[in-house]
C-alpha cells in the first residue's frame, strides 16, 4: 500500500471501527491551517482536540524535536535523562507541584493519579478509605479505571464489571457533594472545565467548596487538567484562576503540542506512596517527548501569550453571538480562554455532527462535545485574521444546516 492509493475508505479496510473520521485525509499543516490530499485548505479550530496548542509544525518545536532526534530517543526508566529532569524542574517551578511522574497520555496521567490517591489513603488511613467521588458527564480517559471514574455511562457499557468504589454526583452542586463525601472518600476527581461533557466551567465557589470538603475528610483533590491545562484558559493551569491548590494534577494534550506526553503533578508528601516498583511506564519521560514539551512550556508560560488567550476568547464569542443573532442556533455560549462550547437550541438537539460535516465542507475543522455542543479548541496563538476567516466559514456552514433543517 502506497500513499497514492490511500483514502478514507482505506480506514474501513484496515482499522478497528471505533472511530468514524471525516471524509478528507489531512496530509500537511502549518500554523492554524491544514491541507488534505486534494490540496484543499482548512482552518483548524479543533487543535487536535486541544492538543496543538502552538498550531501545526511550530518552528521552535520542530527544531527541538530535530535536535533531540539526533542525540537520544529512548532509554526506558532503568535510566533517567536530561530533558525529563529539566521539564520536571520547570513544571515544579511554575506550579504547586513538588514531584512529577511522566507518561504518554491523559488517560495514563489520570490512571496514575487515581492509583496514587488510593495508595496514599491506604498507606495513611487504611484499606477502608478507598472511595473516589467524580461527577456526572465527566470524562477522564478510556482505560477501564479512568472510564469508570468518568461520569458517562455509555463509555462503560459492555465493559463490566468495572472497578468498584466510585461514586458520581452533580457538577457545580456543593450540596450534592456534601451528601456523598465521607471519611471513606480517598479523592474527589474534577475537571475545572468539563470538556467532553459539554464545555462546562466549574464556578470558583464550587471549586473552593470542594477543596474545603476534601480537607474536612482527609481526601485528596485531583484536578484533571488534561484539556484545561497548559494555557488553555488563559492561565498555565485552570486551577490557578479558581483560588484552590490541588493535591494532584493530570496533564497531557497541549503539554506536548502534538507529541504524545502526559504528566502527573503532585506534592512530595503524596508522592511518597509511589515508592519503588509501585507504578511504571516504558515510554513515559522519554527524551523526545520531554524535549518538545519543555519548549512548549517555555513558549506558553509567557504573560503576554496567556493574556492574548483571553482576548482571543472574546473575539470567538463576539463572532458566535453575531452568528446566533442571525441564525438562532445556540442556546448558550460558554467556556474560558480557548476552550469554548456553543450549545445548540432544542430545535437542533442531536445535530452536532451535521454542523461538523457542514463546517468541513466549508473548509473548517472543529469539534463537538456530545451531540448538542459545538466545541472550539484552537491553537493558543491562532492569528486574529484566522479566527475571523474561520468564523465566516462557520457562518456559511450554519446557514446550510439551517436551510436544510
Amino acid at each position: 500500500m502506497s500513499a497514492s492509493t490511500i483514502s478514507r475508505s482505506t480506514f474501513d479496510q484496515v482499522m478497528v471501527p471505533n472511530y468514524a473520521p471525516q471524509v478528507m485525509v489531512p496530509v500537511r499543516g502549518k500554523g492554524s491551517r491544514v491541507w488534505d490530499q486534494e490540496g484543499k485548505e482548512y482552518l483548524d479550530f479543533a487543535g487536535g482536540i486541544a492538543v496543538n496548542a502552538l498550531g501545526h509544525c511550530h518552528p521552535a518545536l520542530v527544531k527541538a524535536l530535530k535536535k533531540q532526534s539526533e542525540q537520544l530517543w529512548h532509554l526506558s526508566n532503568v535510566y533517567t535523562n536530561e530533558p525529563a529532569l529539566e521539564l520536571a524542574g520547570e513544571l515544579i517551578k511554575h506550579t504547586f507541584a513538588e514531584k512529577i511522574f511522566f507518561c504518554n497520555s491523559g488517560a495514563e496521567a489520570n490512571e496514575a493519579a487515581f492509583k496514587l490517591a488510593r495508595k496514599y489513603a491506604y498507606d495513611n488511613f487504611g484499606p477502608e478509605k478507598h472511595e473516589i467521588i467524580a461527577f456526572h458527564q465527566a470524562f477522564h480517559g478510556r482505560t477501564l479505571f479512568t472510564v469508570s471514574v468518568g461520569g458517562q455511562k455509555k463509555y462503560r457499557e459492555g465493559f463490566e464489571p468495572v472497578p468498584a468504589g466510585i461514586t458520581h454526583t452533580t457538577y457545580n452542586d456543593l450540596t450534592a457533594l456534601e451528601e456523598v463525601i465521607s471519611d471513606r472518600t480517598c479523592a474527589v476527581v474534577i475537571e475545572p472545565i468539563q470538556g467532553e461533557g459539554g464545555v462546562i466551567p466549574a464556578t470558583k465557589e464550587f471549586m473552593q467548596g470542594v477543596r474545603q470538603l476534601c480537607d474536612q475528610h482527609n481526601a485528596l483533590l485531583v484536578c484533571d487538567e488534561v484539556q484545561s491545562g497548559m494555557g488553555r484558559t488563559g492561565q498555565l493551569f485552570a486551577y490557578m484562576g479558581l483560588g484552590v491548590t490541588p493535591d494532584i494534577v493530570a496533564s497531557a494534550k497541549s503539554l506536548g503540542g502534538g507529541f504524545p506526553i502526559g504528566a502527573m503533578l503532585t506534592t512530595s508528601n503524596v508522592a511518597q506512596s509511589f515508592g519503588f516498583g509501585t507504578h511504571g511506564t516504558t515510554y513515559g519521560g522519554n527524551p523526545l517527548a520531554c524535549s518538545v514539551a519543555l519548549e512548549v512550556l517555555k513558549i506558553i508560560n509567557d504573560p503576554q501569550l496567556l493574556a492574548n488567550v483571553s482576548t482571543k476568547h472574546d473575539r470567538f464569542r463576539h463572532h458566535l453571538e453575531a452568528i446566533n443573532q442571525r441564525h438562532g442556533v445556540f442556546k448558550e455560549i460558554r467556556g474560558k480562554g480557548l476552550l469554548i462550547g456553543a450549545e445548540l437550541t432544542d430545535e437542533y438537539q442531536g445535530q452536532g455532527k451535521a454542523f461538523l460535516a457542514a463546517a468541513a465542507d466549508e473548509g473548517l475543522m472543529m469539534l463537538v462535545a456530545g451531540p448538542n455542543v459545538l466545541r472550539f479548541a484552537p491553537s493558543l496563538i491562532i492569528p486574529d485574521k484566522d479566527i475571523d476567516e474561520g468564523m465566516a466559514r462557520l457562518e456559511k456552514a450554519v446557514a446550510k444546516v439551517v436551510s436544510g433543517h
